[in-house]
């Protein structure tokens, strides 16, 4: 606040608690001055959200996951999600209400893929369902250097319908790159029919070579 002469103290207050309760959640700078106007909050501009929005960037408290066209090849610039650098910081600033294990599962990878070094954008895959388009998401397009890796985190795959839900969105990307669905049990490595492979978030966060990822 100091460095950047915030003057709206309470719409930056406010701000780092609406980004804490939506983790994980598409939303963009527009959406975000909606949900204040919903709540009668009058006199701030959407240029001002925007501007504070980057401050808690500048500071290291939230980094943004742009969307990535994964067939188009392409960015797309909004809407996009905002991750918690601390999730102890964001589950106090909470008072540790809003234990979503999906929402919290999501950001720790993302942050564990950073400090290993990749850039992570939040992946788009068209795909043709019965004549139409849609689009499905992946979680993280994880890259460095001229490699590539797709994660999706999932809390479980205790049905063949949810394996087939979860692995969908990874099985329409036209490469040859690996694929990788995490889990929140503690199981043992496997891989689908498809080739992707299924690890526990705990192996995943405590290998230390990148033995699953490849690189």
């Amino acid at each position: 606040m100091e460095r950047n002469l915030v003057k709206r103290t309470d719409v930056l207050d406010s701000l780092v608690n609406v980004l804490a309760s939506s983790v994980g959640s598409l939303t963009n700078p527009l959406k975000i001055y909606d949900t204040f106007k919903s709540k009668g909050e009058k006199d701030i501009s959407l240029n001002t959200l925007t501007s504070y929005l980057s401050h808690l960037e500048n500071a290291f408290i939230v980094e943004k996951a742009l969307r990535y066209d994964v067939k188009g090849r392409k960015y797309i610039h909004t809407p996009c999600k905002y991750y918690f650098s601390d999730l102890g910081l964001r589950n106090a600033r909470l008072n540790f209400r809003q234990q979503e294990e999906t929402h919290l599962m999501e950001n720790a990878i993302f942050n564990e893929l950073h400090v290993r070094g990749f850039n992570v954008d939040v992946g788009v895959v068209e795909i043709r369902s019965d004549g139409k388009r849609i689009q499905t998401e992946v979680d993280f397009v994880c890259n460095k250097g001229n490699d590539r890796c797709y994660i999706q985190s999932a809390l479980n795959l205790d049905t063949h319908e949810k394996t087939v839900q979860e692995s969908r969105p990874l099985n329409n990307i036209p490469d040859s790159f690996k694929k990788i669905i995490v889990v929140k049990e503690h199981i043992r490595p496997w891989q689908t029919d498809d080739g992707i492979l299924v690890i526990g978030i705990l192996d995943f966060l405590l290998e230390k070579q990148n033995s699953y990822i490849g690189f």
